[in-house]
């Protein structure tokens, strides 16, 4: 059996928000994911519900002839349900401590369990070139089931849109990243 499956993280966006649009330059980027996957045999999409993952996306899908699967289990974490000056700070102690929990917010281990579920799902399913889009947070999480290493600062050295390619075989795992910064 060889799977392969494509982490996307959304496009540019204004705003954290569940219903923040892309940019102009977001918008641009969605399209240059269709170029880019034009070749590869998607056989299924999954996308985190908030507006900025499915407009990332949907150009494909379309040009693929896919419906999105929206998935809640892709949405990112909430690191907070209050606002924090130095969010920065604190996302960085999350990765430091899975457990934490700010008022209002989801700790670390809950979006892990969250990334775990949605990816037992689809490693199970008869699909066999999926594409999961999310958000920067999740998909960082997404990347630690394969690669436990895979926190912070690789979180902080993603792009937005990025792509990782994940090549799973009886044998063994592949985990590449694969986009590279078009502007």
């Amino acid at each position: 059996m060889i799977k392969t499956i494509y982490f996307v993280r959304h496009a540019k966006a204004n705003g954290q928000e569940v219903d923040a649009p892309l940019t102009d330059k977001g918008k641009e980027q969605a399209l240059k994911l269709v170029d880019f996957f034009a070749s590869k045999p998607i056989g299924k999409i999954y996308s985190s519900p908030f507006k900025r993952a499915i407009a990332t996306i949907q150009p494909l899908a379309d040009f693929k002839g896919l419906s999105i699967v929206e998935d809640s289990r892709l949405s990112e974490r909430v690191l907070s349900g209050v606002p924090l000056a130095d969010w920065m700070d604190k996302l960085k102690q999350s990765f430091q401590d899975f457990d934490l929990v700010f008022e209002g917010g989801e700790s670390q281990s809950s979006g892990m369990k969250r990334a775990i579920s949605i990816l037992e799902e689809v490693l199970s399913s008869k699909d066999d070139h999926i594409i999961l889009v999310s958000h920067g947070n999740l998909t960082t999480l997404l990347i630690r089931y394969f690669n436990e290493n895979f926190g912070y600062d690789e979180l902080m050295g993603m792009s937005n849109p990025d792509v990782f390619e994940f090549v799973v075989s009886d044998e063994k795992t592949l985990l590449r990243r694969i986009w590279a910064d078009i502007d």
